[in-house]
């Protein structure tokens, strides 16, 4: 199977990099020192799954890697519209263009540049970052991709992808309904990510705080609200069993939203919880919670996104 990694962050790195160790012909799109490392020195994986080592083709400009069985599409949400433009290189007949980002309009925004039978659903569950250029580093021991198409149903092609990354040893699952693990997914973040971006503060303090509890436990329930307006139902119990993962995290762990803010980079706030503020607008719901923590973060994104252009 070809596979192309767009976006290959820590992410795409990490996923890419145990495909090509099954034997997967992975090539990596990523910019800037990383890239440069990636060419130089190869990509180094540092995992209690175990750490890897190989050279894979990388390059910036798709045209150079060609159409490829499956597009692995991790580019951060605030770049999906440009990437998006640029996949035509990559796309065949049948080529997947999976999204791997935080989100759930990232799919429909992918659509508006390519075929909509091209764009399906993914989730991954990992927590991992670029150490430094070329070196990926995997924190705990989940690493876990879900994918699924759009309309439910089970395709030759990912099917074929599922047994690929079963081969490479990879914890991956091909759902029926990939909407709904999109929302699942997208209420954790919103809640976890939002309230450390927020508070500058890791996990184990945030724990410390019933307050903060709470108030992640009440984003959760917003989302699922939203969720349910737009047609997708999920778990009753999934705000309470958010929270019980909250308690298991490592004490020390931060948000990619945090990070984000700390190093004045762009912040994926509008595909977070502005995307949640616009929708409960279309179905008249209030979710005030969510509305306050994109109010302290809007600010953040305001100035990252101007010193990000500066530089």
């Amino acid at each position: 199977m070809r596979i192309a990694v767009y976006g290959a962050g820590s992410i795409g790195c990490y996923f890419g990099g145990r495909l090509a160790a099954g034997g997967a012909d992975v090539h990596l799109i990523a910019r800037g020192d990383h890239l440069l490392a990636l060419k130089e020195r190869g990509l180094q994986i540092r995992s209690s799954a175990g750490d890897l080592e190989t050279g894979l083709p990388a390059s910036s400009d798709p045209v150079d890697v060609g159409p490829c069985d499956v597009v692995l599409f991790c580019v951060k949400s605030t770049d999906t519209e440009y990437a998006a433009a640029r996949l035509a290189p990559l796309l065949g007949p049948d080529t997947a263009v999976i999204s791997l980002q935080n989100g759930v309009t990232n799919e429909e925004r992918i659509a508006g540049s390519v075929a909509p039978e091209h764009v399906v659903g993914g989730v991954a569950y990992i927590m991992a970052t670029i150490a430094e250029p070329g070196i990926i580093q995997h924190f705990g021991t989940v690493a876990r991709i879900v994918f699924g198409e759009l309309d439910g149903r089970r395709s030759k092609r990912l099917e074929a992808l599922l047994e690929t990354c079963r081969h490479a040893g990879l914890d991956a699952a091909l759902s029926e309904q990939i909407h709904v693990q999109l929302w699942t997914k997208m209420a954790f973040i919103c809640a976890l990510a939002g309230l450390t971006a927020a508070t500058r503060l890791c996990v184990g303090e945030l724990r410390a705080s019933p307050a903060a509890v709470e108030m992640f436990e009440r984003i959760c329930f917003e989302v699922v609200a939203v969720a349910a307006a737009r047609g997708v139902e999920l778990a009753a119990d999934l705000p309470d069993r958010h929270r019980q993962t909250l308690m298991g995290m490592s004490e020390d762990w931060y948000s990619s939203l945090y990070y984000d803010l700390e190093l004045g980079k762009p912040l994926e706030l509008e595909s977070l919880h502005g995307a949640i503020l616009r929708l409960a607008r279309e179905h008249d719901l209030q979710v005030p919670m969510t509305a306050a923590i994109y109010a302290l973060l809007e600010p953040w994104m305001i100035r990252n996104s101007i010193a990000s252009k500066s530089r």
